[in-house]
């Protein structure tokens, strides 16, 4: 009984990575970028259309939340879907990464905004 939570953290985590890691290669990013701190954050950006200097934002306190979000409703904008997507993707990435990797979403470039 003691190791079912160990486990259980183990397997969300991995379906989170691969889902993570299926969304960056329907864009045509590298999937193995989803276990590269940093340079993940660098692909996602890559994704939603943004320019990589953005990584920079993604540092200072507050605007890194403001940033997330904004990251987020592009990625899934980018894939479709809508701006409430967005907000999932935000707050239950490891939730709604998997569901826009696994599921039939369609990479859109250039679709911003």
């Amino acid at each position: 009984m003691e190791l079912l939570f160990p486990v259980l953290v183990l397997a969300i985590s991995v379906l989170a990575i691969a889902g993570f890691w299926k969304v960056l290669a329907k864009a045509g990013q590298p999937g193995w970028a989803a276990i590269v701190p940093i340079y993940n954050v660098y692909a996602l950006l890559q994704v939603a259309g943004r320019p990589g200097w953005w990584l920079l934002l993604m540092l200072i306190p507050i605007v890194n939340v403001v940033v997330a979000f904004m990251v987020s409703f592009d990625v899934a904008r980018r894939f479709g879907k809508d701006s409430g997507f967005g907000i999932g993707l935000a707050l239950l990435g490891v939730v709604f990464y998997p569901i826009l990797g696994f599921g039939d979403a369609t990479y859109k470039a250039g679709r911003r905004g």
